[in-house]
């Protein structure tokens, strides 16, 4: 019987998403669906420790040619949206005046749609693709952190013809240009929130946005994605960087928009492949202190970051995921006491990630087992493990050192030469599993003590 069982569950544990049809709805039943569709706008006012609203705006990376392959033999888009163009541009200039830039922050990976992922997950799951992918429902997100102290939440994706369309795109009626689109919108890529109508719901357009704003009605979290013209996608840096100092000024004078909110401005990633994926960041917002306006953040982050940092902001748990480990932004991090890591990124990278699930070889190689995360220690928020995830993980082992605070994988010789530092009380520590900081070179399964997983292997995990 427990033999039966065993296969059982690991037949379950190998499975793929399911595969969604990626036909688009005809226009009319466009137009129906949005008559019908009434869209969410949940409300709430929890106190954090930095700010009380935490906003994200992407930008996205400019194509302009290509290169011949240096990955897997494929073609490699090359383009003029590197950390020093954009921050070379007078409207992103005028932006960082008003806020932090953060020097030293990081996308993950390549192309757009694994970033996009990231930062909702905790985890690319080896997507290497903009394919129309849905991660399985018993996935946690950022969303179910929200939700264990009820925190409104919310999305805001340009063109987006009515809230919950989970169709690929959704072209210009007039122009048939690309406008919204499937890859560029990370909650919608997750079952765990489209197969809840009311969560569904609260993914909806720029129109609902300004309802929401007029009617203060705006959620604490909110991902904001512009169309494919405005981010720049299409477009070039001078134009994005132009709407975006547009759009940012006027909310910047709103004092109920502004009221101890931080607005993330990033992008999804650089767009040439074999350079650090390091992205020009600015926070702003009425939470920054007047004194920090136009200062700068060496500090190390990911998309990771913003998770944990939301998570230690409102003491929240962690997915278990990258997010365990991730720096927080210093702002929540000086209200927290957490120190973060001072990562060497001589030999990070950031280009390409490990085997998995979502891999379909273009810069990571297939794996039919999906990650396990950690469910036991506090993690840098400080706050423990979310609890679904410690009841369906339990007494399981996790596949990667989720405590690093760079993803790390040891089989696949991904960043396993990548150190980090951080200072205590008494000395600074390079990292390493025995001492509790992190160092690539450990095995990537390998959680110190304070996180470490029960021994025993149950892979019931994935029956719920």
């Amino acid at each position: 019987m427990k033999s039966a069982v065993a296969t059982l569950l690991a037949a379950a544990v190998l499975a793929r998403a399911e595969v969604a049809t990626t036909l688009e709805l005809a226009p009319a039943q466009v137009t129906a669906a949005a008559a019908t569709t009434k869209p969410e706008s949940p409300v709430s006012n929890i106190k954090g420790l930095a700010f009380d609203r935490f906003y994200q705006v992407w930008l996205e990376n400019i194509v302009r040619g290509r290169l011949p392959g240096l990955v897997s033999g494929l073609p490699l888009l090359t383009c003029f949206q590197n950390y020093d163009d954009v921050a070379a541009d007078s409207n992103m200039q005028w932006l960082a005046s008003k806020g932090i830039v953060l020097t030293n922050f990081y996308a993950l990976t390549h192309p757009s749609e694994p970033n996009y992922c990231a930062a909702a997950g905790g985890d690319t799951f080896g997507m290497d693709n903009d394919n129309f992918n849905q991660i399985p429902a018993n996935v946690s997100t950022v969303v179910d952190l929200l939700d264990t102290k009820g925190i409104s939440w919310g999305e805001y994706q340009e063109h987006l013809p009515y809230a919950g369309f989970q169709g690929y795109n959704y072209s210009n009626q007039e122009t048939y240009a690309n406008d919204y689109v499937r890859k560029h919108n990370p909650l919608i890529l997750y079952d765990s929130v489209v197969k809840n109508e009311t969560r569904a719901r609260q993914i909806k357009g720029f129109d609902e946005f300004y309802t929401d704003l007029n009617n203060k009605k705006l959620p604490q979290w909110a991902f904001i994605t512009p169309n494919m013209t405005n981010d720049a996608h299409d477009t070039n840096i001078t134009f994005g960087a132009k709407w975006e100092r547009s759009w940012m000024s006027t909310l910047l004078k709103n004092d109920y928009f502004m009221n101890n909110t931080v607005v993330l401005l990033t992008f999804d990633e650089d767009k040439t492949y074999n350079k650090t994926n390091r992205i020009f960041s600015i926070l702003v917002g009425g939470a920054i202190p007047d004194h920090l306006k136009g200062t700068k953040d060496d500090t190390f982050y990911t998309h990771y970051s913003t998770i944990a940092s939301v998570s230690a902001n409102w003491g929240l748990p962690s997915l278990g995921r990258w997010d365990c480990g991730a720096n927080i932004l210093q702002m929540v991090a000086n209200k927290t006491g957490y120190v973060n890591y001072d990562v060497d990124i001589t030999n990070l990278r950031l280009n390409e990630t490990y085997p998995g699930p979502m891999a379909d070889g273009h810069y990571a190689k297939y794996s039919p087992v999906w990650p396990i995360p950690a469910t036991e220690g506090k993690c840098s928020a400080g706050h423990g493990i979310l609890d679904i995830v410690e009841k369906t993980y339990a007494h399981t082992k996790p596949t990667y050192n989720y405590a690093s605070p760079f993803p790390v994988d040891s089989k696949s010789d991904y960043n396993t030469n990548v150190t980090a530092t951080r200072k205590s009380s008494t000395s600074t520590n390079t990292t390493s599993s025995a001492s509790g900081t992190y160092t690539g070179a450990a095995n990537a399964a390998t959680i110190p003590s304070s996180i470490m997983a029960g021994a025993s292997v149950a892979l019931f995990a994935y029956l719920i």
